[in-house]
C-alpha cells in the first residue's frame, strides 16, 4: 500500500529518532536489537535497556583505536557495560572531550564472536543523523513484536544497508534570478535529496556554455567560515574568491553542498574544535570523535553538474581527491584552477595539516 513508508522514509524517521533519543529496533535475518545513540541517551532509558539485557556500547574503530579497546570487528568494537556504568560512563566513551583531563580508566572488555551486522548499521545510522557514532545496543527477541508494542520505527538491515552505501537521488525543487555582490548575473538552485537529508544548491552565474568547460568549484558549507568570518579555516575566503572570480569572467557554477565539518556536522565539527585547542589537529580531532579524515560525498557535485548539462570543469580547487572524484564519476577536469587564500596566524597549522595529511596543494 503506498501510504506506508518506504525504506528511505523509514531511515529518515530513524535518524530523527535517535536525535531525539527515542531508541529504534533493527532487524536482522534472525537476530533484532533495540539502538539507542549513546549521545541523546536518557538514565530512564539506559534502565530500560539493562532490564532487556546486558548492552554493549558500539564504537568505531578509530574512536576504539583511541581508548585502547580491542576493534575484533575491523572497523567497529562492541565494547561490554559494566554493570555499575551510569549514563557518565557511557557519554565519555561516546565523547572524547574529556580524555585527557580524565582518561578512561581500563581495560575496556569488547565483545568478539557473532555478527556485529546490526551494530554497523546502527552506527551508520548515527553518522547520518549527524550523531557522534557511537550507539548503545541490546538484543531483542522479536523485533517486529517489541516495534509494534512500543511504537518504534523497525529498520530491516538488508534494506537499509544499499540506500545507506549509496548516495540518494536529487531533485531540483525550484531556481530564481538571485543578484549578488559577485554578479547580478546570479541564479540559485535548489536540489533535494529524496533520502530527506540536507538541500544542496548550485549558484550559477551568468548563462555558462554546456559545450565548455565550466569554471566551478565544490564548496562544502561551513557556517562558521562563510557566515560568521571564521579565522580558523580558509573557508571563507574561498567561497568569496571562487565567486568573485566567476563574476569576473562572467560565467560559472558554486555548489554549495551541506556537508558541515567534512561531513561530521556542525556540533561534531566544534567538538573538533574543542579538540584542536587541547593540541591535536584536524584529523586527530576527527578520529578520537570516531570519524575518518573526511566522510564527505563529493558525488553529489558531479550529480548537480549532470543535472544542469555540464560535462566538463574548470574545477577551482586545492583538493585533488576532487579532481579524482570528478574524473571518476565522468565530468572532465579540463584545469585545475588553484585557489591559495585566507591564510591566517590561526589557521596555518590547520592548513599545513590538509597539505601533509589530506594531500591538498597549497
Amino acid at each position: 500500500m503506498s501510504l506506508l513508508p518506504d525504506i528511505n522514509e523509514l531511515l529518515a524517521r530513524a535518524r530523527a529518532d535517535l536525535r531525539m533519543g527515542v531508541p529504534v529496533i533493527l532487524q536482522g535475518e534472525d537476530e533484532a536489537a533495540l539502538a539507542v545513540a549513546a549521545e541523546t541517551l536518557t538514565a530512564a532509558r539506559l534502565a530500560d535497556l539493562r532490564a532487556l539485557g546486558a548492552p554493549v556500547i558500539a564504537i568505531t574503530g578509530r574512536r576504539a583505536d583511541t581508548l585502547k579497546a580491542r576493534a575484533y570487528d575491523g572497523d567497529l568494537a562492541r565494547v561490554a557495560i559494566p554493570g555499575d556504568a551510569d549514563l557518565e560512563w557511557i557519554r565519555a566513551v561516546a565523547d572524547p572531550a574529556d580524555d585527557l583531563i580524565a582518561p578512561m580508566k581500563g581495560p575496556l572488555s569488547s565483545q568478539r564472536g557473532g555478527s556485529a551486522a546490526l551494530h554497523r548499521l546502527a552506527i551508520a545510522l548515527a553518522k547520518s543523523a549527524r550523531l557522534l557514532p557511537a550507539v548503545v545496543v541490546v538484543p531483542v527477541t522479536d523485533g517486529a513484536g517489541f516495534a509494534a508494542e512500543y511504537g518504534l520505527t523497525r529498520i530491516i538491515h538488508k534494506l537499509a544497508v544499499p540506500h545507506l552505501g549509496a548516495r540518494s537521488p536529487l531533485n531540483e525543487v525550484v531556481h530564481a534570478r538571485l543578484p549578488i555582490e559577485a554578479s547580478e548575473a546570479g541564479r540559485l538552485h535548489i536540489y533535494r535529496p529524496e533520502d530527506g537529508a540536507e538541500e544542496h544548491y548550485a549558484i550559477e552565474i551568468g548563462r555558462p556554455d554546456r559545450a565548455k568547460p565550466v569554471l566551478a568549484r565544490l564548496h562544502s558549507a561551513c557556517f562558521t567560515g562563510d557566515v560568521m568570518g571564521s579565522l580558523k579555516c580558509d573557508c571563507g575566503p574561498q567561497l568569496r574568491a571562487a565567486l568573485a572570480q566567476m563574476g569576473e569572467e562572467g560565467a560559472g557554477i558554486l555548489l554549495y553542498l551541506n556537508q558541515e565539518g567534512r561531513g561530521i556536522g556542525l556540533a561534531n565539527k566544534m567538538r573538533a574544535y574543542s579538540l584542536q585547542d587541547q593540541g591535536f589537529d584536524t584529523v586527530e580531532a576527527n578520529h578520537r570523535l570516531g570519524f575518518e579524515d573526511d566522510e564527505r560525498d563529493f558525488r553529489l557535485g558531479a550529480d548537480i553538474l549532470r543535472a544542469l548539462g555540464f560535462s566538463a570543469v574548470r574545477l577551482l580547487t586545492n583538493n585533488p581527491k576532487k579532481i579524482a572524484m570528478m574524473e571518476k564519476t565522468g565530468i572532465a577536469v579540463a584545469e585545475r584552477v588553484p585557489l591559495k587564500v585566507g591564510e591566517t596566524a590561526h589557521n596555518r597549522g590547520y592548513l599545513a595539516t590538509k597539505a601533509k595529511k589530506s594531500g591538498h596543494l597549497l
